[in-house]
């Protein structure tokens, strides 16, 4: 893969979201401090530790975006979680390990797609030959052996065993390719057949329990599968579901599971980008008693997991000293420095994103790739009908969505999707069945459909 200059990944980010420059400008050079590191000898490497972030601006301006984009760039392993599920140890709930474990799973589902899809050539010509061999007669699936004490006691000549073996043979290998020519242009894929599948023997096990079997990572049936191995049994199906099931099947025998565990685990630590969403709820304002003071000791279990420490999980330990966090929260009520010191500084980059103007709505309404229009117009575009939006009613949408964000709670871009529901409704309602080939979206529409929701108080809250 190309390793990208921060302008490039800047340039990549500005296709999805809109504005935004300095977090932008922070995560890119984050990234490419990554490639840096990667380039040193090992003994100044290891001493490096990425610079982790904290966002912080309000709901709805694109902080998750930023970092989703940014994993989906690179490939990485991301993971996104809410600081607010997380509880003490001690205590019922996940602890802060878990958000390691979560990251190592998505690490190892992201290399074992990629190495299955590498294998699935072959595991598409093996799976052929076993529906090939469920459609041949179980006579003919092999070519026949003559019985050697047989043809010495009726005095046959070896030439004329051997011949009638070749023509055997022949024969089947001619029928093979006949039925693998017909399965390949799809004469036989609702022809039903016979196959042998493998199903797990732990198949339904379950053991109920709170988090201490997440805590030692041990995964029960993967360890009982190696007492009682998988079983197979008949099923009859249709080729076309066969050839899925059985490719499957096919692909997981050629993958090599521990190969692909060695290479997750080191991509998890080398790679791995974990967002800590609403970091600021388990900030506990000076002066705060009781409950919002136990939320510092959330705060106390994420500090070794962010600052370096080695994590135990059932594909091995995971050292999390090179993982990228990227913290979010919209800091309303508290401030970053009411953060507990130490966990502050191990996020030495703070970036403060801006709340969204109207200009910045009417360019998330148009700009980006699968903006939130291309999105509707694609969507009642199915039902063979034009939506055609004109300028003036996207900048009344825009400035009906930057009041109601003045007036009410600011949730940023989201308000521009209650809106569009709340405009679009009798449309996508009715399109179905409407012999419009085009509808056109004017100021005077938007004003129509959406003027009563904002006139009407008590709509206006609980609507808009």
């Amino acid at each position: 893969m190309k390793e990208l200059t921060p302008r490039e990944t800047v340039e990549y980010l500005d296709r999805y979201i809109i504005g935004q420059n300095k977090a932008k400008r922070a995560v890119a050079v984050a990234l490419r401090n990554r490639i840096r590191r990667r380039r040193l000898e090992a003994e100044i490497a290891k001493e490096i530790s990425p610079k982790n972030i904290l966002m912080v601006g309000p709901t709805g301006v694109g902080k998750t975006e930023i970092a989703r984009r940014l994993a989906t760039l690179v490939h990485a392993p991301f993971v996104k979680v809410e600081a607010t599920k997380f509880t003490e140890v001690g205590y019922v709930g996940r602890d802060v390990e878990s958000i390691i474990r979560d990251l190592i799973e998505i690490s190892v589902s992201m290399v074992k797609q990629r190495r299955i899809e590498e294998v699935q050539s072959a595991a598409t010509e093996r799976s052929e030959s076993r529906i090939i061999d469920a459609l041949l007669p179980k006579s003919e699936k092999r070519p026949a052996i003559p019985d050697l004490m047989k043809v010495f006691s009726q005095k046959v000549e070896q030439h004329e065993v051997s011949e009638e073996k070749n023509n055997e043979q022949r024969d089947v290998l001619a029928t093979r390719e006949k039925l693998t020519a017909m399965l390949r242009e799809g004469k036989l894929e609702d022809r039903e057949i016979e196959v042998e599948v493998s199903e797990s023997s732990m198949r339904g096990f379950s053991m109920m329990g709170g988090g201490g079997m997440d805590v030692v990572g041990i995964n029960i049936t993967e360890a009982l599968e190696g007492i009682f191995p998988k079983r197979t049994r008949t099923r009859r199906m249709k080729i076309s579901e066969a050839r899925r099931v059985l490719q499957t099947e096919e692909a997981e025998k050629l993958i090599d599971m521990e190969a692909i565990t060695t290479e997750a685990l080191e991509k998890t630590q080398e790679e791995g980008i974990v967002f800590i969403d609403e970091i600021d709820k388990i900030v506990a304002g000076k002066g705060s008693t009781g409950a919002d003071v136990s939320r510092e000791g959330v705060q106390r279990d994420l500090l070794p997991v962010v600052e370096g420490a080695t994590i135990q999980t059932k594909y091995g330990n995971v050292k999390t000293d090179h993982i990228l966090f990227i913290a979010a929260g919209a800091f309303s009520i508290v401030k970053p420095s009411d953060l507990i010191p130490e966990l502050q500084g191990r996020f030495p980059i703070r970036v403060e994103l801006e709340a969204l103007t109207r200009d910045d709505l009417v360019r998330i309404l148009k700009e980006p790739e699968n903006s939130l229009l291309k999105q509707y117009t694609a969507l009642i575009g199915t039902e063979d009908c034009e939506l055609v939006f004109s300028d003036d009613a996207i900048k009344e949408i825009a400035d009906l969505a930057e009041k109601m964000n003045a007036e009410m709670e600011n949730i940023g871009a989201r308000r521009l999707h209650t809106m569009m529901e709340l405009l679009l409704e009798e449309i996508s309602f009715s399109a179905s069945e409407s012999n419009e080939s085009k509808i056109e979206i004017n100021e005077h529409f938007v004003k129509d459909r959406l003027n009563h929701f904002i006139e009407n108080r008590d709509l206006m809250r609980y609507l808009l």
